[in-house]
């Protein structure tokens, strides 16, 4: 019997180096921090989302969100990381617009929208808005519109980089509005109101994040929003297309990963950000600014993505943007 024991004992003590792997598999995920790429400087409205659902994901996964801010290129330097890092779901992204815009921009994005990511969940959407310094002689997009017909070329507006979103929209107005003016590129989106506050540009279209809370304090003036029609953070803001018709620019954001995430890790994630924009006190909390909480699952993120590429073809082609 002491010997039958022994026996047994020593087949369960060499089964277990073996067993060590399925245990490491079945550990629920995630098991360790992740970490959270966010293609643009901090401050940036894509910045500012991140943070707040990192904060949520942190606490709803029991494991720290590690944001990693890596900007420049519109956006394409950290989300070709994004596209390139292991797909074990501990390397996130925050995607923007620019996912879908910057391939028909740039000649060369590094990564492909279409093979080269998982889409988690589309968490918002926000129009930008046009704005001049607050003692500007443009009191209306029409006033805007006609100096700079009056003086074209002689104007100029900030963009947060090339390929940005304020970049294009400022491309579009242009070309709809059948204007001439400056770009003037800088790194981010606080660059574009302080240099319109200082007058340095003329105008720009920055985020509603950015921009509202110094519409408010008097520093700015709001000439416009560039949705179809007008946000609940400047009710009293008319849109661009009502002195421009046919003139619409929306900026998405949500959450990728590099493609082939493991199911479970998708599952979560989505899970717990449809939880979470569909409380009404986090979804005040992020509409605030003048975003709009859009929701949209992996499933539906994805189908949503790939109707919209070829569209956001035909805006850059009317834009006459272009980038090396």
């Amino acid at each position: 019997m002491q010997r039958r024991r022994l026996l047994q004992a020593a087949l369960a003590a060499a089964a277990l180096p073996a067993a060590f792997p399925a245990i490491v598999r079945a550990q629920a995920w995630p098991a360790r921090p992740i970490r959270f790429i966010v293609p643009y400087i901090p401050g940036s409205a894509p910045d500012v989302l991140a943070r707040t659902l990192a904060e949520r994901l942190t606490t709803a996964l029991g494991q720290t969100i590690v944001i990693e801010n890596r900007g420049g290129a519109g956006g394409n330097i950290g989300t070709e990381l994004i596209a390139k890092a292991p797909a074990d779901g501990y390397t996130i992204g925050l995607a923007t617009s620019a996912v879908s815009t910057n391939p028909w921009l740039y000649r060369k994005v590094g990564y492909d929208p279409l093979t080269d990511f998982t889409y988690v969940n589309m968490s918002t959407a926000m129009p930008h808005l046009l704005v001049v310094a607050a003692d500007a002689p443009q009191r209306s997009t029409a006033d805007l519109v006609r100096a700079l017909k009056e003086a074209p070329g002689k104007l100029n507006y900030a963009s947060g980089g090339n390929g940005s979103g304020a970049h294009l929209a400022g491309e579009l107005f242009k070309g709809l509005a059948a204007v001439d003016a400056v770009h003037v590129p800088f790194k981010g989106a606080p660059d574009i109101v302080n240099s319109v506050i200082s007058k340095t540009t003329n105008f720009g279209f920055p985020t509603l994040v950015t921009a509202v809370p110094l519409v408010r304090a008097g520093r700015l003036r709001a000439l416009a929003v560039t949705g179809t029609r007008r946000n609940h953070a400047l009710p009293e803001v008319p849109a661009v297309a009502d002195a421009v018709p046919g003139y619409e620019l929306m900026s998405w954001f949500g959450i990728i990963g590099p493609a082939g995430m493991p199911a479970e890790a998708v599952r979560r994630l989505d899970a717990e950000l449809t939880r979470a924009l569909a409380e009404p006190a986090f979804r005040d909390r992020l509409q605030a600014d003048g975003s709009e909480v859009v929701n949209l699952g992996s499933t539906d993120f994805a189908a949503r993505f790939k109707a919209d590429y070829p569209k956001s073809r035909r805006m850059v082609e009317l834009s006459g943007a272009k980038l090396d």
